[in-house]
């Protein structure tokens, strides 16, 4: 590896493919771990911690696309990818309820019988209700902060608070998929959309009750998932190509 690397190949963007399970600041730290050696070989023994950072939290449960800024002046600039248009592939449980409104809270099943289960052309007279500027209420089991603590937290005490709606925006609502009770959908939104709270009003207004099951981010703006890679397969001898100046 090269000795001395140029700063514009040590600030820069990289495209990784959040695995299931794995926070976004799981991500983070593991990449810190890495450019931070990357840094030690080429420049010095004792590097300061170095400023990385990501665009767009993904919850644990869901899978996709993750932007993460190297170097401070990456970093400075990561709110540009804050505001693109992002594209998810949903699978969403109908008939079922979810407590965190995705596949990792208390779900109960409901005994929806054949004659109430919704057929395909109603699905996507429901649907295309969703499609356009909106308003949607945050879910109890999200980070956002109210007077200073996380939802989360509250949810987690068995407290619910009221929620302030969020202006949110579903430009493209499109059936992939549709077999009862599982709706494949792919989503292009606006920053703030909960994907998961989408689901549950699906399934709310279509009277049967839904959850987020799985959740893959594919797109942000123009940069797509399939550039993207496994945060396990960055090391200190491949992270200077793989890094983009974007």
């Amino acid at each position: 590896m090269r000795k001395n690397s140029s700063i514009t190949m040590k600030n820069g963007y990289l495209l990784i493919d959040k695995p299931k399970d794995w926070t976004s600041h799981d991500v983070v730290a593991y990449i810190r771990k890495i450019y931070k050696r990357y840094l030690r070989h080429n420049d010095s023994p004792k590097p300061k911690r170095p400023k990385v950072g990501h665009a767009g939290t993904l919850d644990p449960f869901a899978t996709g696309l993750l932007i993460v800024a190297l170097g401070r002046d990456a970093t400075k600039k990561i709110d540009q990818f804050k505001d693109m248009k992002k594209t998810y592939l949903a699978n969403i449980k109908l008939g079922a309820y979810s407590d965190t409104q995705d596949s990792t809270g208390q779900i109960i099943f409901n005994n929806i019988s054949k004659e109430h289960r919704p057929g395909p052309k109603h699905v996507e007279e429901v649907i295309k209700n969703f499609i356009g500027p909106q308003e949607q209420i945050p879910p109890m089991y999200s980070a956002k902060k109210i007077k200073g603590q996380k939802l989360y937290e509250l949810a987690r005490q068995g407290k619910t608070i009221d929620r302030k709606p969020v202006k949110i925006n579903i430009y493209n609502l499109k059936i992939i998929n549709y077999k009862w009770p599982n709706l494949v959908v792919e989503v292009d939104c606006s920053r703030g959309t909960y994907i998961r709270t989408l689901a549950h009003d699906i399934g709310k207004k279509l009277e049967v009750s839904g959850y987020c099951e799985k959740l893959r981010r594919t797109k942000i703006g123009n940069f797509k998932v399939e550039n993207a890679i496994k945060p396990k397969l960055v090391k200190i001898d491949n992270i200077e190509r793989l890094i983009h100046n974007l």
